[in-house]
């Protein structure tokens, strides 16, 4: 009997080292922080525009790893439902003075990321062929977990 209960001792142990050892992700299950949209193709005004903070206490690099960057936060801040047509593309990107960074959890589950690929320090995420459903949309501060003023821009015409 003493044999059995060590092993499932040992096994439990093993279970709570292995969870806490886990890096804290984004789940874009929760409610996100700065509201949300539902968008069909063709919409207007172009850009649909959202003042935000870029920003969180998540290393994205660590969470998710891959090309993305910066700290964000663990609840999206943006959430767009997008029905897509046949010709535009689906371009979201952020405006900020500070630097920051953009990671979006698609429809297909993927996460997608970038730094610099709008104009400056701006990052900018452009799909030719966009899915339609529910985009999590995260804007990170690159460098530092600190909190800055950004607007988010959803659009099919131009990065903003």
């Amino acid at each position: 009997m003493l044999r059995k209960t060590s092993i499932s001792a040992a096994v439990s142990a093993i279970v709570m080292i292995a969870a806490s050892g886990t890096a804290q992700a984004q789940d874009w299950r929760l409610t996100p922080s700065y509201g949300s949209v539902s968008l069909s193709s063709g919409y207007t005004p172009d850009p649909y525009l959202v003042n935000l903070q870029s920003g969180g206490s998540i290393d994205a690099s660590r969470s998710i790893g891959g090309n993305c960057r910066g700290y964000v936060a663990n609840a999206p801040d943006y959430r767009l439902q997008y029905r897509a047509g046949t010709v535009l593309p689906l371009i979201i990107s952020v405006s900020s003075s500070a630097d920051t960074t953009l990671v979006v959890n698609g429809p297909d589950g993927r996460w997608y990321c970038d730094d610099d690929g709008g104009q400056g320090l701006n990052p900018s995420l452009r799909w030719n062929t966009p899915m339609s459903g529910q985009y999590d949309i995260y804007v990170g501060t690159y460098g530092t977990a600190s909190y800055r003023n950004a607007t988010l821009s959803i659009s099919e015409l131009n990065s903003y």
